[in-house]
C-alpha cells in the first residue's frame, strides 16, 4: 500500500542515537581504542553502503556517484572502486574545493584513479543511462544552506527519476535538527555510518531520508560504553513498558481516569480521548463535558461514565481519580479555565493537551507529575516564539518546554519528541502521514493517560503510549494507506498493541 519513501524503519535499526556534533569530535578516539584506523571505518563504510546498493538495486549496471570535497566524497571514491571491481560501471563526479581533501578522502581518491576510474567535474553532464544514483556530496557536517555547485547538483538529483542511496545523510539535511536550510536531496534509501543522528528521525527527515539503515563498521561495542543522548523508540520495545496482568487483578488495579473537555459542539474530542483511554486498557473512565454531551457519550460508549461538567463533580472527579487528563475540546471560555484552575490545584498525576495547554500559556506554572503533548503550534505558544522557530530544532524546543514548565513533554509531529527535566530524551519512529488529521491528538492523550491510570510512571507512559499511537497509525496505513485515515480508526487496533504478549 506504500511506495519506497513511505516504508517505515525497520525494528532492527539501533534505539541509541548519537549527536552527530559528538560522533565527528570522537571519530579519532574510536579509531585509536579500537585500533582500527580512519581510512578503514572509510572503506567499511563503502563496503556497507555497496553491499546495500546491490541488495536493493541488484539490477543496477550503471552508478552516477557524486563525491563533495570532503570525507563523505571519500565514502563514494571508494565505493566507485569497489563498484568497478564488480563489473559495475561507473561514472563518477565530484567537487573541486578550494583547499585539499582530507588525508582518507584523498586515499580514496587515489585508490579510485588506480583502479583506472575517471574524477569528471561537477559541471559535467549527467550520462543518460545511469539507473543509480549514490549521493556522496555533503555530510553531518553542513549548518547552512548548501552553495554552489551543491545546490545545482542537489537539484538536479531531486529533478532525476532514479533511485537515490545517500551516503550518512542526504546532503543538505541538518544531521542533529533534521532540518534543510537550503536544499536538500531526496533519497530512496539512507544508510547512516557508525550511529543514528536525531536528524535523520525528526523533523523533515522522513520527507528526505527514504528507508533508513545503519551500519555500526564494527563500533559496536566502542558505541556501547557511552551513553546515547537519545533513545529511538519503535513498537519492538512496547513489552518493556507493558506486561501481562496478573490473572485475579480487577478494574480499580488498572487506575481511576477523570478526563474533563468537550465544551458545546466538541463532543467528539473527549470521546476519541475517553474511549482510547478504556481500549489503552484503563480501568474506569470517567467524564467530565457540556450537559448536552453526556446522551450521546453514552449511548456511543455505554462503558463510559458521563456527567455534566460543574463545580461538584469536578471536586467529586478529582478526589476519586487516580490520574487527571484535561484539554481536549476544553476551550478557552470560562466553563474551561474555570475547571483548569482547579485541576491545577490538584496534584494528582495529570495530561494536559489542547486548550488546557493554551491557557498554561497564558498563565505558565511549573509542575513534576505532569504530561504536556503540545503540537508545533501550541508549543510556540508556550515559549512566546513562532513555530518556524519551534521547528528549526525541535531537540532544543522540546528541552526548552520541559525547562519551562517540568515534568515531561511530548512534542508533536513527524518523529515525536518525548523529553524530561532530568535530560531524558527519546524520539518516536513510529506513525506517518495518514496522521495528518484532526483528532489524533486527542486520541493520544487518552492513550497516555490511561498507561498513566496503570500505574506506569510519566516517562514511560508518554513513550509507550506515543509509540501504541504511532503504531496504530501504521497498522491501519498498511491495511488502507494514509490518505482517509480518520483518528477513530486507530481505536479498533489498540488494544493488540497494548497486548505485546498477545501471540500473533
Amino acid at each position: 500500500m506504500t511506495n519506497q519513501r513511505e516504508k517505515r524503519n525497520e525494528a532492527s535499526l539501533p534505539h541509541s542515537v548519537f549527536s552527530a556534533d559528538w560522533l565527528r569530535q570522537n571519530e579519532g578516539h574510536a579509531a585509536q581504542e579500537t585500533g582500527i584506523s580512519l581510512f578503514s571505518l572509510m572503506q567499511r563504510a563503502a563496503r556497507a553502503a555497496f553491499l546495500l546498493a546491490q541488495r536493493e538495486f541488484p539490477q543496477s549496471r550503471h552508478w552516477l556517484i557524486l563525491c563533495g570535497h570532503g570525507n563523505n566524497g571519500g565514502d563514494g571514491f571508494e565505493m566507485a572502486r569497489l563498484a568497478k571491481n564488480a563489473g559495475i560501471r561507473v561514472t563518477l563526479l565530484a567537487v573541486e574545493g578550494g583547499k585539499p581533501l582530507p588525508d582518507e578522502a584523498e586515499t580514496a581518491r587515489q585508490g579510485w584513479l588506480k583502479s583506472g576510474g575517471m574524477v569528471h567535474p561537477a559541471d559535467s553532464a549527467w550520462p543518460h543511462d545511469a539507473d543509480l544514483i549514490i549521493d556522496g556530496l555533503l555530510g553531518t557536517g553542513l549548518s547552512s544552506a548548501p552553495r554552489a555547485p551543491y545546490d545545482t547538483l542537489i537539484d538536479a538529483i531531486n529533478a532525476s527519476s532514479l533511485p537515490v542511496i545517500s551516503l550518512d545523510i542526504p546532503s543538505g539535511l541538518n544531521a542533529q535538527t533534521g532540518q534543510a536550510a537550503g536544499k536538500a536531496a531526496v533519497a530512496t534509501h539512507t544508510i547512516s555510518f557508525i550511529a543514528l543522528k536525531p536528524g535523520l528521525l525528526t523533523g523533515q527527515a522522513r520527507d528526505y531520508t527514504g528507508k533508513l539503515h545503519c551500519d555500526a563498521l564494527g563500533l559496536e561495542s566502542w558505541l556501547a560504553g557511552h551513553r546515547a543522548v537519545v533513545q529511538r523508540l519503535d513498537a519492538s520495545q512496547l513489552n518493556t513498558w507493558l506486561h501481562p496482568r496478573r490473572p485475579c487483578s480487577h478494574k480499580d488495579d488498572h487506575g481511576r481516569l477523570v478526563v474533563i473537555g468537550g465544551d458545546t459542539s466538541f463532543a467528539g474530542a473527549i470521546r476519541m480521548a475517553s474511549e482510547a483511554a478504556l481500549r489503552a486498557g484503563a480501568g474506569l473512565v470517567r467524564v467530565l463535558t457540556h450537559k448536552e454531551h453526556a446522551g450521546p457519550l453514552l449511548t456511543a460508549r455505554p462503558e463510559l461514565m458521563v456527567q455534566e461538567l460543574s463545580a461538584k463533580s469536578l471536586d467529586e472527579a478529582l478526589e476519586w481519580a487516580d490520574v487527571v487528563v484535561i484539554g481536549p475540546g476544553l476551550g478557552q471560555k470560562a466553563w474551561g479555565k474555570q475547571a483548569l484552575e482547579r485541576v491545577a490545584k490538584c496534584q494528582k498525576p495529570a495530561l494536559w493537551d489542547a486548550d488546557a495547554l493554551n491557557l498554561l500559556a497564558i498563565t505558565p506554572e511549573k509542575r513534576q507529575n505532569r504530561v504536556l503533548t503540545p503540537h508545533p503550534g501550541e508549543a510556540s505558544r508556550l515559549l512566546g516564539c513562532t513555530v518556524k522557530e519551534i521547528e528549526s530544532d525541535r531537540l532544543l524546543s522540546a528541552r526548552k518546554l520541559v525547562e519551562q514548565y517540568g515534568g515531561v513533554v511530548v512534542l508533536k509531529g513527524a518523529g515525536t519528541l518525548i523529553a524530561t527535566a532530568q535530560g531524558e530524551m527519546a524520539i518516536a519512529d513510529v506513525g506517518n502521514a495518514g496522521m495528518a488529521s484532526g483528532g489524533m491528538g486527542d486520541v493520544l492523550s487518552g492513550i497516555i493517560g490511561g498507561l498513566l491510570a496503570q500505574k506506569l510512571n510519566i516517562f514511560d507512559a508518554a513513550c509507550a503510549g506515543t509509540v501504541v499511537h504511532g503504531a496504530a497509525a501504521d497498522e491501519i496505513a498498511r491495511q488502507q494507506g494514509t490518505r482517509g485515515m480518520l483518528a477513530t480508526d486507530l481505536l479498533a487496533v489498540i488494544a493488540p498493541l497494548v497486548n505485546p504478549d498477545l501471540k500473533k
